[in-house]
Parts: structure tokens; C-alpha cells; sequence
């Protein structure tokens, strides 16, 4: 069997049906985090944590913090040092400040979405801290390799889910539903373009737009194994929930033989399902 640490971003907060078939959860904490479409209070992060004390958890804090946020922030890292929490997800550097003048324990996971490209600055937050480096689901299984083998720190990668594309402070939908004088109770909207759709979020701190495709890289769990990857992240954000516990079963049955069945088994539940940018690499052209 092949084993790495599978983590997953939950959808629920009834973790029993998810707590066979992975290794440990991310915890998005309330106001603190985006790309998240379930948060939790640090009580309640406290008590789940009490009910599965054979699993790793981390929470995440990922959001760009305003100043309003960070008296906020502060209690929550400081409740997070009496907990048994493996790390703390991050994107703003205030949370390496506070590391540093609390003289915190806990283990930090850089997590800047698409900064997260290169060994380099994955080294850079390693001498702060982050013992851990959340890459972009937007770089290919090579460039994987390439970090994997000059980081310092502990690699994370999402195999799993619907990728962030972008997110912005605005609210696009809500303004836009203001200003044609319509109205929507759904946290949940969908743009269509050129055949694809694509879903969007727009909650308190803005409006986040995901792809149209769910990333499976199941086929690829293998090699990620071998190179030296220590934990990967599977995201049920809106995958229905059967579903999702089925998928988490097929990944718990892989071997070398079938990956190339399991991904089918996959498509055929998620019609949706592609390899991301794995085998895409990103150019730019200068006019």
C-alpha cells in the first residue's frame, strides 16, 4: 500500500464519517481564514480535537489580517499553544510576528496560495518558523520535485478538490447584486464562461472564484510518495458528502497496479475531475 499523510478541509462538523479514511483535518478558524467553506470557533476546534485524539490537526489563520483582526488573531494563536495542534496554516507575515514576540511553539505552514512556487522562499519562512510549505495547485508535478528536493521544511500538496483561482477583497457578486436591485440567500453563485462554470464565493472578507474542474491526482500519489512527500490535502468543499467518504475510500485503496482504475472510478463519480496544472506548465510571454 502506498502511505502518505492525507489531510482534509472538512465541510462538516461531524468529522466520523472522514476520520477512517485520513490522517488528520485543517481546521479553518472563524474570520481568520478564506477558502474555507465551514469555519470553527477555537472551543470548537478544542472539543473536536478531544474526540479524535488519534488524528493530526491543524488550523488555519490564512487570511490577509486588517487591524481589527489582529487582537483576534493574537488570542487565537495564543489558545492554539494549549492545544495539540500539529501547525497553524498562515498567509500573513503578522502571524510570524507573533510567533516571534510570544515566543510560540507551534509549527507554522506557509500558505500563500500561488506564492507558494519555489524552493527559495520556502527556505526563506523555514528560518522563521514555518516548518511547513503548503505548495500552489498551480505548479507541475516536475516543479514538485524540483522544490521537494531543496526545501528545508516539510512539503504539502493538494491532490483533491476545486483550486482557488483567485481571490479578492471585493465583493463582486454582492455588489453587483446590489446594483441591479436583485437578490440571493445562497452562499454559493456560478459564472459560465466559454462552456465551463465556474463556482464563486463571496463572503465577509470577499469574493474567492474556484475551477471549473476538480483537481484528482490520485495517479500521482505514488510518485509524490517517492519523492518525499510527507502529507497531501484533500478539499470536500463542494463535493457532496457520500461522495466525498467514497473518495477518501478509493484513495485509501491504492497501490502501484490500480491508480489508473481508481482515477476512473473517480471520473465516473466526478465527471469534473482533471490532473490541474501537474502536466501544464505556466508561460509567459512578453510582447
Amino acid at each position: 500500500m502506498i502511505i502518505v499523510k492525507k489531510l482534509v478541509i472538512p465541510t462538516t462538523k461531524d468529522l466520523k464519517k472522514l476520520e477512517s479514511y485520513c490522517d488528520g483535518f485543517i481546521l479553518g478558524i472563524t474570520d481568520l481564514c478564506i477558502n474555507c467553506s465551514l469555519t470553527f470557533t477555537m472551543d470548537e476546534v478544542k472539543e473536536i480535537i478531544q474526540h479524535y485524539p488519534n488524528k493530526e490537526f491543524f488550523i488555519s489563520v490564512n487570511k490577509n489580517m486588517h487591524q481589527q483582526d489582529l487582537p483576534h488573531l493574537k488570542e487565537v494563536l495564543l489558545q492554539a499553544e494549549q492545544l495539540p495542534v500539529k501547525g497553524i496554516f498562515y498567509y500573513d507575515i503578522s502571524v510570524v510576528e507573533y510567533k516571534q514576540e510570544l515566543s510560540l511553539t507551534k509549527d507554522l505552514v506557509w500558505n500563500q496560495e500561488h506564492l507558494a512556487t519555489n524552493y527559495s522562499t520556502c527556505n526563506y519562512w523555514y528560518q522563521f518558523g514555518a516548518k511547513y510549505s503548503c505548495l500552489s495547485s498551480e505548479i507541475t508535478l516536475e516543479e514538485i520535485k524540483t522544490i521537494q528536493k531543496h526545501a528545508k521544511g516539510i512539503l504539502m500538496v493538494p491532490v483533491f478538490g476545486y483550486i482557488p483561482m483567485f481571490t479578492s477583497k471585493r465583493h463582486v457578486v454582492k455588489n453587483y447584486l446590489k446594483y441591479f436591485n436583485l437578490s440571493s440567500s445562497s452562499p454559493i453563485h456560478y459564472i459560465k464562461k466559454e462552456g465551463f462554470t465556474y463556482p464563486i464565493m463571496d463572503v465577509q472578507d470577499g469574493t474567492t472564484v474556484y475551477s471549473s474542474s476538480i483537481l484528482n491526482a490520485i495517479e500521482e500519489l505514488d510518485i509524490l510518495k517517492q519523492i518525499g512527500i510527507e502529507y497531501v490535502i484533500l478539499n470536500a468543499f463542494l463535493i457532496p458528502e457520500d461522495i466525498f467518504v467514497e473518495v477518501l475510500k478509493i484513495y485509501e485503496e491504492l497501490t502501484e497496479e490500480n491508480k489508473k482504475q481508481l482515477y476512473h472510478r473517480i471520473q465516473q463519480l466526478l465527471p469534473n475531475c482533471d490532473k490541474g496544472f501537474l502536466y501544464k506548465e505556466t508561460i509567459y510571454k512578453v510582447k
